[in-house]
């Protein structure tokens, strides 16, 4: 979202969300008051029942704003902001009824006024952010609210954000020119290329620029100074990118140290009352699912005992967070005799060459001979997964995490493995929801680490729906 609207288009969102709320409760009113032939337990006056809700709504909207809803990283998100809507109209119910309590003053004609306002307040905040959607495309299409942006850097970075800029529809920037090394410009982009920072500088009027972004500092910290003071100069925005995303992945804070100010880089967001919260959530949801999934799991074992026979389960050595090993409970889908060695060693031992090469090279095979009949029924339904969900019960993973590697994968991982296991592995994850055995290694890891750098707990519950979708179409699995 071009920064200089997003002040404008806030301020518009919180007033036309206090209409909406009004014209909620007033639908929830009518709705009970007029159409329901029922008593009411109060008779509340239509001019009482606005006047008390036209004094709780700026305590509603102040909700709305605590949680986000007037900012750019929420409302550029559809299923956040959905999710965050839901939260804050059940919160602005119960700011109705404590008003209630607390003021002695009854407000509501009847119980159900309370029902029928949440589900208005909701149904139609969402159609009225879909609309301001809608109509933000709109303007972006035609040019109007956009940023027209000077890019400058000379990494890879500065290509990626060139290409995820383009669609000007959706990000709201037009990236007008490069000032870089011409290898930083995507063949793809119309763009003016400036070899020559100086060049580029001085045409910021000729090109209209309303923005500059920098993703690599010079070694003169003249010239750095030369383009922050350009921006200064020519009063647009100015936004500096490190290209080296370990500076602006996971959770950063800023203080002053010793009269400077600092910032602190951490590995994952997922520190402090994060992880307490995702551990509890982890805890409750595994026994919950316990509970439910006991016959299923007792009916899996008693086929896999009469069908495959040997043991049910199968007990891998994988590493999860700080890379502690742990034992990961599966329900073992290969013949017994395999999976006590690398997959590779199993497979020259099988005198099939070809497969070891096929697995060290994508750490997978299609049709693995060791795998059962039963066993690829098991798989192909992700049901050999299931006793995972001991292993978060008892804390050694998380519902949703990096996939716990083996050992020998470590090296596969160029010294990536530490931020990796910043976090708890899990059962579920980017990689399982993003097209899991489709997948190389490399772009597996490359899912994860992102996991890991840029979590959320509504990631963790878009993931969470994501993966009943993925098992139930039965994508990806092998």
């Amino acid at each position: 979202m071009p920064g200089k609207n997003i002040k404008f288009y806030s301020l518009i969102l919180v007033l036309i969300d206090t209409f909406v709320l009004l014209g909620a409760f007033t639908i929830a009113y009518i709705a009970r008051v007029q159409y329901d032939p029922r008593p009411l337990i109060n008779n509340i006056h239509a001019y009482d029942y606005l006047r008390a809700f036209i004094l709780i709504i700026p305590f509603w909207i102040l909700v709305f704003a605590v949680l986000g809803l007037y900012q750019a990283s929420t409302y550029n998100r559809r299923l956040v902001e959905y999710a965050k809507v839901a939260i804050g109209t059940f919160i602005g119910i119960l700011l109705v009824i404590g008003w209630q309590y607390v003021s002695g003053d009854n407000i509501l004609p009847a119980r159900l006024v309370a029902l029928y306002g949440l589900v208005a307040a909701f149904v139609l905040i969402i159609i009225e952010r879909e609309a301001f959607r809608f109509i933000r495309s709109l303007m972006f299409r035609y040019g109007r609210g956009v940023s027209r942006v000077l890019l400058i850097g000379t990494s890879d970075v500065t290509s990626d954000i060139a290409r995820n800029l383009a669609d000007t529809v959706k990000s709201g920037y037009e990236v007008v020119a490069i000032a870089g090394p011409k290898k930083v410009v995507p063949a793809e982009l119309a763009v003016y290329h400036y070899s020559v920072l100086e060049r580029a500088l001085n045409d910021i009027k000729i090109n209209n620029i309303t923005a500059i972004i920098q993703t690599d500092l010079y070694d003169s910290s003249e010239r750095n100074q030369k383009i922050l003071g350009a921006a200064q100069t020519h009063h647009i925005n100015y936004s500096f990118i490190p290209g080296e995303a370990e500076f602006y992945s996971g959770k950063n804070t800023i203080d002053v140290f010793l009269g400077y100010p600092m910032i602190s880089v951490h590995q994952t967001p997922l520190i402090g009352w994060g992880a307490i919260a995702k551990r509890i959530f982890d805890f409750i949801v595994s026994l919950i699912l316990v509970i439910i999934l006991s016959p299923v799991l007792l009916a899996i074992y008693l086929i896999k005992k009469i069908v495959d026979r040997g043991p049910a389960f199968y007990i891998s050595k994988r590493l999860s967070r700080f890379s502690e090993p742990i034992n990961l409970i599966k329900f073992r889908s290969m013949n017994p005799k395999y999976g006590s060695c690398d997959a590779a060693e199993d497979f020259r031992k099988m005198g099939r060459n070809d497969l070891a090469l096929e697995y060290e090279k994508n750490r997978k095979v299609d049709n693995d001979p060791r795998i059962t009949k039963f066993g690829k029924f098991l798989r192909a339904t992700s049901l050999d997964e299931l006793p995972q969900i001991f292993n978060v019960l008892r804390g050694d993973l998380s519902l949703v995490g990096p996939r716990p590697i083996l050992p020998q994968e470590t090296k596969l991982a160029h010294g990536r493995t530490a931020l990796l296991h910043s976090v708890k592995s899990g059962v579920t994850g980017m990689w399982q929801v993003s097209g899991r055995s489709a997948l190389s290694f490399d772009e597996r890891i490359e899912l994860e680490l992102f996991y890991a750098q840029n979590w959320t707990f509504w990631l963790d519950i878009k993931i969470l729906f994501k993966t009943v979708g993925v098992v139930l179409r039965k994508k990806g699995a092998k």
